[in-house]
């Protein structure tokens, strides 16, 4: 018997596949309705990176229209465009403006909501079907990086500082409703004077602006390390200042553009008489989320929803806000770098509640939680008690 076996074939050990048990998380893009906000939170060249990386992305139709793309482009970068109800139904949603109650109704009980902060521009009644259905809300102004930084907030800062600039110097310059000056003026004229209250990242962004123009700038804070880091930065043509009264009142008097960029309760208000004194046509800005509480007395113009200039002789002094949904498509590129980067962070922990856990700097950008107001904020808008989120975190 032959028991040559040398024409058998020898099974040979092959590589074989190995299913990764990560389910697709679904990204929810609703239009922005009812707001003043414009902005959008990701452009199609951010929906194609996080469709690479895994996720599915679910668009509202022409809900980005404010940046001028069409669905297409969105479509090319992966996105599912269909109806509201359906980028609402995601596992996560990302929504610059405040959504209503009836829009949070649509949401999937513990899903997650990337939003702004906006406490003034939330209703009670939001904030208590976010609690209902136990939302994980996000404030991504809120959202800290491993160093501390908000690159967030610190992005949208910047964008509202030069902004404002940008948006004062046309309005100078309009021969019919405004002045007819240039910011910077020319040889022999003298140059607009820019005064600024404050010295973070929109105050300095809005001073290198308006410096850059040729204008006079007077910066003040009652934080004088902040503001011998601002002079330091800015160099020696920002004349900055202490918040003295007297000094303050004199720089009002002679400002051609005054921009807010500070808030909170202790901070001194431009009452009725001091705005009186300021000239006719001053064009001021509060980049503040307090929706011109610096200015009391003023009334209160939303930047993105009144393209036409004020006439002077109607309202010699207004105070305009949200100056960054000016130029949404630029605020839109910010964002998509920020969200790009934070998305591929929470996919990593392998589930939403996970992510909470495990990244500190998104756990501090919480404010509702398992049905709990966890943000101090929050919670007295919605009229209820602030819980500390650790205990929930300890306890899981």
């Amino acid at each position: 018997m032959n028991n040559d076996r040398s024409d058998s074939h020898t099974p040979l050990e092959q590589p074989m596949p190995v299913l990764e048990a990560h389910q697709s998380l679904t990204i929810g893009l609703p239009g922005c309705q009812g707001t003043g906000e414009r902005r959008f939170p990701l452009t199609p060249e951010g929906v194609r990176i996080l469709t690479e990386r895994g996720y599915r992305v679910k668009m509202e139709q022409g809900a980005a229209k404010t940046i001028h793309y069409d669905d297409a482009r969105y479509e090319r970068g992966g996105a599912i465009i269909g109806t509201r109800t359906e980028a609402l139904s995601s596992d996560i949603v990302i929504s610059l403006a405040p959504l209503s109650a009836a829009d949070i109704c649509k949401l999937r009980r513990g899903a997650m909501l990337l939003t702004l902060l906006q406490p003034e521009r939330q209703s009670a009644e939001a904030i208590r079907q976010l609690l209902q259905r136990h939302i994980i809300a996000i404030a991504l102004d809120l959202v800290s990086d491993s160093d501390g930084n908000t690159p967030f907030a610190d992005i949208l800062s910047e964008i509202d500082g030069r902004t404002a600039i940008a948006i004062a110097s046309s309005m100078l310059a309009d021969a019919d409703s405004g002045k007819g000056i240039l910011l910077g003026g020319v040889a022999g004229i003298v140059p607009c004077e820019v005064t600024i209250i404050g010295s973070g990242i929109a105050a300095c962004a809005a001073a290198r602006a308006a410096s850059g123009a040729g204008a006079t700038v007077r910066m003040f804070d009652s934080d004088v390390y902040s503001l011998r880091r601002a002079a330091r930065e800015l160099g020696p043509w920002a004349i900055t200042s202490a918040m003295h009264p007297n000094v303050l009142d004199r720089a009002l008097r002679s400002a051609d553009v005054v921009i807010n960029t500070i808030s909170g309760k202790t901070i001194e208000r431009i009452d009725s008489d001091r705005v009186q004194l300021m000239k006719r046509g001053v064009v001021i800005f509060d980049l503040t989320d307090n929706a011109g509480k610096m200015f009391p007395s003023l009334p209160v113009i939303d930047s993105a929803e009144n393209r036409r200039f004020r006439d002077l002789s109607e309202a010699p002094r207004v105070c305009y806000v949200n100056a960054g949904s000016v130029v949404p498509r630029t605020a839109a590129m910010a964002m998509t770098n920020c969200l790009t980067t934070l998305l591929t962070d929470l996919s990593d922990c392998d589930g939403t509640n996970n992510a909470i856990k495990l990244l500190p700097g998104l756990q501090r950008a919480t404010y509702t939680f398992l049905g709990k107001a966890v943000n101090r904020r929050i919670a007295e808008a919605a009229g209820c008690r602030a819980v500390d989120i650790s205990i929930f975190i300890s306890m899981s």
